[in-house]
């Protein structure tokens, strides 16, 4: 969250709106358009569910208002304009206040398929219909207060169970595996691998085994966790977790299941 980044949030106006250019607005549209067929029968019900509370809009970037208004209503929470990194500090107090940080840029033609920053395509659609959630809403608003008092070796172990929950997390229905993560469902290449690739290794959820899994963000992951009901994220959240955290300390980190980034030529 504090490295460098060539992309900067555009200021709001006294009314909180954005104005986004005509190429901004396509790239939005042609985003949604194509994401939509794919996470069709990919997304759980409760991200769907949410998609449709929010109905965002299919022709231009949603202001944060629009979102607002209905996040209010379904469970509290708001999205807030940030820069486009922020600090761990601001992060954590924001999700500790039922607050959702979105950065007010969108990715360029020549970043569509991917960008490691998250823009507010991925913040909008990825994440915001699950926080109609009450489960995802209190997990996430758990996790905030967590990291907000944590230090920051214990932050980096709840980095991961964040990881594999909110942002790359699979649920288990009747109707077979299906995505909840905000990372996979921003994702056209993600979202059909997370469910259909033979790569990857899928593991029941076990909170103190996500604290011990490393990851990096510029790949296809190795590993997902998968929940077997939404309610899990209630019992999550209930759970002691930063006993947990210091159980994963005495224990490690496992051997990570991906080669080390290449070093940068000096």
């Amino acid at each position: 969250m504090s490295k460098a980044t060539k992309y900067v949030s555009h200021p709001a106006d006294e009314q909180g709106n954005v104005a986004w250019s005509a190429e901004e607005n396509k790239i939005w549209k042609d985003l949604v358009e194509r994401q939509l067929e794919i996470i069709k029968d990919r997304a759980c019900d409760e991200f769907m569910h949410g998609l449709d509370l929010l109905d965002l809009p299919l022709d231009r970037v949603p202001q944060l208002a629009e979102v607002n208004a209905v996040l209010k209503e379904a469970t509290g929470w708001q999205v807030e304009q940030v820069p486009s990194l922020i600090n761990f500090d601001a992060f954590f107090n924001l999700l500790a206040n039922k607050k959702f940080p979105v950065a007010t840029f969108i990715r360029s033609r020549e970043d569509f398929d991917y960008l490691q920053e998250p823009d507010i395509f991925h913040e909008i659609f990825g994440h915001c219909p699950l926080l109609t959630n009450p489960a995802f809403a209190h997990f996430t608003h758990t996790y905030g207060k967590l990291g907000l008092a944590a230090n920051k070796q214990d932050r980096a172990f709840l980095a991961r169970l964040y990881w594999f929950t909110v942002e790359f997390g699979l649920l288990n229905t009747a109707d077979g595996l299906r995505i909840y993560g905000g990372g996979i469902l921003s994702s056209p290449g993600e979202t059909i691998y997370a469910l259909e690739s033979h790569e990857p290794e899928r593991y029941t959820m076990d909170p103190l085994e996500a604290l011990r899994t490393p990851y990096r963000i510029d790949i296809m992951q190795p590993v997902y966790f998968t929940l077997n009901g939404f309610e899990q994220l209630f019992e999550l959240a209930e759970m002691d977790i930063m006993a947990m955290v210091e159980t994963a300390k005495k224990l490690g980190l496992h051997a990570p299941k991906f080669p080390p980034k290449d070093k940068i030529a000096s």
